[in-house]
């Protein structure tokens, strides 16, 4: 990927998480098989705090469901965007107002706009990628 417009060395995803323990993961669905919940599911599995986050539900399984980042109970370490290209920005700025220090958007997702509005906050910010496959790929053990 050394031509992506967002690099990131397999350094800093490894630092990201080994060095988080709570997730909000932002644009979470309710619904098998897609991937915002298979995400979730996969890290929950491997020791983190997640948060699922979505105005349209009340709860993920047998979690609360939080309708905005503003809404929870914690800061968490990291969120994670599941949400269309456009609305990134909007939710990096939620973030960066509640004081997360990490933002990983999603695979397929691509916004200049929220990365730059990261990077200028001083945010570590991940673009494009797939959190649960760089875990994967990284040996994230089970319960980091």
């Amino acid at each position: 990927m050394s031509d992506s417009p967002y690099p990131v060395s397999d350094d800093t995803l490894s630092s990201i998480l080994s060095g988080c323990r709570t997730v909000a993961v932002v644009g979470i669905s309710d619904r098998l098989g897609r991937p915002s919940l298979t995400v979730s599911s996969y890290l929950s599995g491997h020791g983190f705090t997640v948060y699922p986050v979505n105005p349209a539900l009340s709860e993920v399984g047998r979690t609360t469901c939080y309708p905005s980042i503003e809404a929870l109970p914690d800061t968490p370490d990291l969120c994670v965007i599941f949400r269309k290209a456009e609305d990134v920005p909007i939710v990096v700025e939620e973030a960066l107002r509640k004081g997360i220090p990490r933002i990983w958007v999603q695979e397929g997702i691509r916004s200049p706009e929220g990365y730059r509005k990261a990077k200028d906050a001083g945010v570590t910010i991940v673009m494009d990628r797939c959190i649960m496959k760089e875990a994967i790929r990284l040996g994230l053990p089970e319960d980091h």
